[in-house]
């Protein structure tokens, strides 16, 4: 294309352009679609408090056949609800319940393998009629412990056919046909997150438990312990209060990673106090050479800042922030040092954060 027939197609554009009107539409028009957004967002939440106060029997019974369940929880449905059912697993998974999902297209050709005698069935259809469910129910029931239901309709085949089902009820859709999943696709999820969590409550599932099964993610790293990411054994250099500055750094020397900081304990074993690298530094620097033959604890940190074993990652960093140290003992319950805590080990732990911003961090320079 010419550049001149560009300017005359560019101009045709402009002067079709309605004045005072832009390819977004006019103010009206904007308030008219967020006003429309704010309504389907009210069709759904009024959905959830309905379906909120539907629930009775037929959800206790679902979360005690769930509770006392030798196996897993078998997730399945298609379309849409075999998408609710994938984030369900998912969150059973992650709260203290088992899951997997079953594909019911795979199922009839060989994945119904993946079934055991000890897991209950949870079927997931909004009509409860959705054909390749319902041909799949007798299968399933044959080898599962249970079959649950989460439909809308009581008398579906699904409802009938199932051990135990629990009802929706009539679900207004926000499509503004009626006709796509949205509304129901909603309420089905925030059931599943009531399952999960009753149980999970049910479990006494914990904070420590969460961070078990969310090694990588950044909340379950909020929950991580110090011993998991503290320099232990030969890592660490310990060294008697009574020796000298000369034979602490002699009995310590070592190939490989080494903490910035000697930890000192008395006659007991217990940590006594602390000398870093930074602390040899400045006696050159000070030129008080007649110290590196003096006993290390009239230079040493006494009663340094420690943290007991069991301390979240989280709260040691936190502290070692607060104090302005790069240096962090973990001691037992006896006082005795068990590990370090150094300011390198945290470099690209924090969540959320570049290694450069967890060191200003943790330094708070």
């Amino acid at each position: 294309m010419h550049a001149d027939e560009t300017v005359m197609l560019s101009g045709s554009f402009e002067a079709n352009k309605e004045p005072g009107r832009n390819s977004l539409g006019d103010a009206e028009e904007q308030f008219d679609r967020l006003d429309y957004a704010r309504q389907i967002l009210h069709t759904e939440a009024r959905a959830l408090q309905e379906v909120a106060e539907r629930l009775g029997p037929s959800f206790l019974q679902a979360v005690d056949l769930i509770f006392s369940c030798p196996g897993r929880v078998c997730v399945t449905g298609t379309g849409k609800s075999a998408d609710v059912g994938q984030k369900i697993a998912g969150t059973l998974n992650s709260t203290g319940t088992r899951a997997y999902v079953l594909d019911v297209t795979r199922a009839v050709h060989g994945d119904l393998g993946m079934v055991a005698p000890q897991d209950v069935v949870l079927a997931l259809s909004h009509s409860g009629e959705s054909e390749e469910l319902v041909r799949l129910v007798p299968s399933l029931k044959q080898l599962a412990l249970a079959l649950i239901a989460l439909t809308s309709q009581p008398r579906s085949s699904l409802a009938r056919m199932a051990d135990v089902a629990i009802i929706l009820g009539p679900i207004q859709e926000a499509c503004p046909l009626g006709l796509a999943p949205s509304t129901s696709t909603t309420v089905m999820l925030a059931v599943g997150d009531a399952l999960a969590f009753v149980l999970s409550r049910m479990r006494k599932f914990g904070q420590e438990d969460f961070a078990r099964y969310h090694p990588a993610g950044s909340l379950g790293r909020r929950l991580m312990k110090v011993e998991q990411i503290m320099r232990r054994g030969e890592q660490l250099r310990i060294a008697p209060a009574a020796e000298t500055v000369r034979q602490v750094f002699a009995r310590c020397a070592r190939k490989g990673r080494r903490t910035g900081a000697v930890l000192l304990v008395d006659q007991t074993g217990r940590l006594a106090g602390i000398f870093t690298d930074s602390d040899l530094a400045r006696l050159f620097e000070q030129r008080r050479d007649a110290a590196l033959d003096r006993p290390i604890a009239e230079v040493m940190t006494r009663t340094p800042i420690t943290v007991a074993v069991g301390t979240r990652v989280w709260d040691a960093v936190e502290i070692m922030g607060q104090q302005r140290i790069s240096e962090l003992p973990v001691v037992d319950g006896e006082g005795k040092p068990v590990g370090l805590l150094d300011i390198t080990d945290v470099l690209n732990w924090m969540p959320g954060e570049t290694a450069a911003e967890s060191a200003t961090r943790a330094r708070a320079a």
